[in-house]
This record gives C-alpha cells, structure tokens and sequence, in this order.
C-alpha cells in the first residue's frame, strides 16, 4: 500500500498577520459610553432589578478611566521632566567651554 500523508500544520500564523480587524475600544469611545449609561439610566431605561447590575459596571467602567488618566498624567509629568532634565545636562557643558573675556590691563 502507499502511504498517504495527509497531516496538516494547523495552529502557525502567518509570518505578518494584519492587525485591521483587531477589535478595540479608544479612551474616548469608553468614557461616552459611560455617558450614555448614565443618561440612560436618568430616563428611566432599565427597570429597578437591574439598576445594581448597571451600577456596578459604570462604576467599574469609571474607576478603569480615573486609572487610566492618572496613569497618563503621572507619564505626562515624568516625561516633562525628563525633557526639561536632558537640556539642562546639554547646556551645562557649553557653558563651561565657553570662553571667557577678561578685561586686558594696559
């Protein structure tokens, strides 16, 4: 009989997958859904069973943005002052090169 091989390769992506079909949700697209939430809530749309189940989620959905914009400032202040760091070092140096002009005495 001859042997058939008939395995296949099954879980090996290929070399470049393209990332377009990622799903993913911006900081702005989460905090107007918490917007809508709440108003939606100040209508009256979800029934008095369901207002815990709600609350709980913005309140989660909250406290991950508050994270997240203390964590940006956080590398906001570091990174200012990183850079206002890096052309302090730069100048010092300069400064010290530079020549200095005495007055001549005649």
């Amino acid at each position: 009989m001859a042997d058939n091989d008939n395995t296949e390769i099954v879980g090996e992506a290929p070399a470049e997958a393209p990332a377009q079909n990622d799903p993913a949700l911006s900081l702005d697209e989460l905090n107007m859904l918490m917007q809508i939430v709440d108003l939606a809530v100040q209508r009256g749309a979800f029934r008095g069973s369901e207002a815990s189940q709600v609350g709980a989620v913005f309140d989660k959905l909250s406290s991950f943005l508050g994270a997240v914009a203390q964590a940006q400032q956080a590398d906001a202040e570091a990174g200012a002052e990183a850079s206002d760091e890096a052309p302090a070092e730069a100048e010092a140096p300069a400064e010290a090169e530079a020549p200095v002009d005495t007055p001549e005495e005649e």
